[in-house]
């Protein structure tokens, strides 16, 4: 992703990850491929929050993950608790999770400009 900073790259990038952590956790639930922007494929915090332990290590760190790209703080909560330490790094995210779900959340970084 050529296009540092763009709000149009990380919608793109934050769609790739909402199909690979299940739409169910995002927006209405429905493909993100049929969003118009970000807004429509908010993180369902509630949901995830109660859910989390259900997923599976790798799934849970991405999600948590995604979730603190649209609220830093629920998210760093959340990668606490999933990974199991009050003091969290950008290895501790990446050794957690495959190439296809460490590509994406290093998309996210790169052309991340804000919720």
């Amino acid at each position: 992703m050529s296009n540092f900073y763009s709000a149009e790259a990380f919608f793109e990038s934050w769609k790739i990850g909402v199909q690979i952590a299940g739409p169910v956790w995002f927006g209405d639930g429905l493909d993100p491929s049929s969003a118009e922007t970000k807004w429509d494929l908010v993180p369902r915090v509630d949901e995830i929050t109660a859910r989390i332990g259900t997923m599976s290590s790798g799934e849970r760190v991405f999600i948590a993950a995604m979730v603190s790209f649209y609220n830093d703080d629920i998210g760093g909560t959340l990668l606490q608790r999933v990974i199991g330490s009050k003091r969290i790094g950008l290895a501790d995210i990446a050794s957690s999770l495959d190439e296809r779900r460490r590509r994406v959340i290093g998309d996210l970084m790169l052309s991340y400009c804000g919720w």
